[in-house]
C-alpha cells in the first residue's frame, strides 16, 4: 500500500479552503503554455527544428481557449466541493482530449505541403502540460476518493482518441513518421519487451514466495536472505549485465546442453537473470511482511473453528495477505518494465532498442518512440494492479 493511499481523504465541504495543489498546477500550466515553445518545425529529419510558440502553433483563438480551460481548473479548485472537483476532472479530461487536435491545427498552419519530408515536433510546453494534467488527475482522484481503476479507464479512452488522430490526420508529426518507418520493428520490440517482463516477473513471484515461506519457517535465513537481496539492489543495472557476460559465455562454451538451450553471454539469458535478481526484493519483502502481519486474534478464531494449519494458511492467512503481496508484484512489475529497456544494450531486444538507437543518431523522436510505450505500460500496470489490490482488501474499496 502506497503512502498516498494510507492518507485519509479529506471531507469535501462547500466554502472550504482553496485547493492549493490544483491552483498552483494551473498557474504553472499557464506559464508553460505562454512561455515555452509548443511545437517545432523542421524541413527534414536531419535539420534541427525551429521552435514555435502557442500563438504561432494554434493561433489566438486556440491559445485563449486553452488558457480559459486551464484557469477553469484553478477557479473550480478555489471552492472545494465534490461537484466542483468532478467539474475540474471533466476539464482536465477535455484538455487531454484536445491536445492532438492542437497538433492537427499546428500541422495545418506550419507544414508546407510542397515539402514531403517536413516534420512537426512536439515542443516542451506540450510535454510539460501533459505531465501537469496527469498530476491534476491524481489529485482529483484522491479528492473524489476514486479507485485507481478510474485513471486507467480515462487514460485508455484518451489514448484511443490520440491513436485515432495520429493514424488518420497527423502524418506530418515526427513521432508518427518514425513509427511509420519502423512499424513492424516496433510491434516486434513491444512483444519482446512484454515477454521479457512477463517471464522475469513470473519467475520472481515463484522464487520470491518460496523464499519468503522458507524465511518464515527458518528464522535464521531471514537476515542473510534480506542482506543478499539488498546487496543485489545496490548493483547498477548496467554493471550487473556486464558481470553476467563472462560466466554465461564460459558456460555456453563448455556445457553443450546449455548452449543448445540458448544460454549465451548476450541476449535473453543475462537479461532474465538480472531482471529476476532485481525483482526478488519487493516480492520477498511484501510476501514476508504480509504473511507475518495477519492478526493473531484472527488465527486464534480460525483455530477455535477447528481449522488445521494448512486450512488456516489457504483460507485465512493468504487471502488477508494477498493485497500487500499484490503491492509487491506491482512494484516489481513497474520496476522490471523500466529495467528491461537497459537489456537492449546486451542484445535482448525490446523497446530500449529505439532509445539507444535514437541517442546514437541524435534523433529524439526515435528515443520517444521507445520511451513513451514504456511509460504507458508502467502506468497501466501500476494502476491496474493497484486497483486489484484495493478491491481485495477486507471490506472492499473504501
Amino acid at each position: 500500500m502506497s503512502l498516498l493511499d494510507a492518507l485519509p481523504t479529506p471531507k469535501l465541504r462547500r466554502g472550504g479552503y482553496p485547493n492549493a495543489v490544483l491552483a498552483s498546477l494551473s498557474i504553472v500550466m499557464l506559464a508553460v503554455l505562454w512561455g515555452m515553445d509548443a511545437v517545432s518545425v523542421a524541413p527534414n529529419r536531419i535539420v534541427q527544428g525551429t521552435g514555435v510558440d502557442v500563438l504561432g502553433a494554434i493561433g489566438l483563438p486556440g491559445a485563449l481557449l486553452a488558457s480559459l480551460l486551464i484557469l477553469a481548473i484553478g477557479g473550480l479548485a478555489s471552492q472545494p466541493s465534490r461537484t466542483n472537483y468532478a467539474a475540474a476532472m471533466g476539464v482536465v479530461v477535455l484538455l487531454l482530449a484536445l491536445m492532438p487536435f492542437g497538433l492537427m491545427v499546428a500541422s495545418h498552419f506550419l507544414i508546407d505541403p510542397t515539402l514531403p519530408q517536413a516534420r512537426l515536433g512536439i515542443g516542451a510546453s506540450y510535454w510539460l502540460i501533459l505531465f501537469i494534467l496527469l498530476l491534476c488527475l491524481i489529485e482529483l482522484r484522491l479528492r473524489l476518493a476514486l479507485t485507481r481503476l478510474w485513471p486507467v479507464l480515462i487514460l485508455t479512452g484518451v489514448g484511443l482518441l490520440w491513436w485515432l488522430c495520429a493514424s488518420l490526420w497527423l502524418d506530418d508529426l515526427a513521432l508518427v513518421q518514425e513509427f511509420n518507418a519502423r512499424d513492424r520493428q516496433f510491434i516486434r520490440a513491444v512483444g519482446q519487451h512484454i515477454v521479457l517482463v512477463g517471464v522475469a516477473v513470473g519467475i520472481s513471484i515463484v522464487l520470491g514466495v518460496l523464499l519468503a515461506m522458507l524465511m518464515r519457517r527458518f528464522r535464521r535465513l531471514q537476515k542473510s536472505a534480506f542482506a543478499m537481496l539488498n546487496f543485489l539492489q545496490t548493483i547498477p543495472s548496467l554493471a550487473l549485465f556486464g558481470l553476467l557476460l563472462a560466466p554465461l559465455a564460459w558456460l555456453a562454451a563448455n556445457v553443450p546442453v546449455l548452449a543448445q538451450l540458448g544460454v549465451s553471454g548476450i541476449g535473453n539469458t543475462p537479461a532474465l537473470i538480472a531482471l529476476v535478481a532485481y525483482s526478488l526484493l519487493p516480492i520477498v519483502r511484501n510476501t514476508y511482511i504480509a504473511l507475518e502481519q495477519v492478526s493473531p486474534d484472527t488465527l486464534e478464531a480460525a483455530t477455535a473453528m477447528g481449522m488445521r494449519r494448512g486450512q488456516q494458511f489457504w483460507q485465512v492467512r493468504l487471502p488477508l495477505a494477498l493485497p500487500v503481496l499484490l503491492e509487491g508484484v506491482r512494484i516489481t512489475t513497474v520496476q522490471a518494465i523500466g529495467l528491461t529497456a537497459v537489456a537492449a544494450l546486451i542484445g535482448a531486444g525490446g523497446l530500449g532498442t529505439f532509445i539507444f538507437q535514437g541517442l546514437g543518431q541524435a534523433a529524439m523522436d526515435m528515443v520517444l518512440l521507445g520511451a513513451l510505450p514504456i511509460l504507458i505500460l508502467a502506468l497501466l500496470v501500476d494502476a491496474a494492479l493497484g486497483a486489484l489490490a484495493e478491491a481485495l482488501r477486507p471490506g472492499g474499496i473504501q
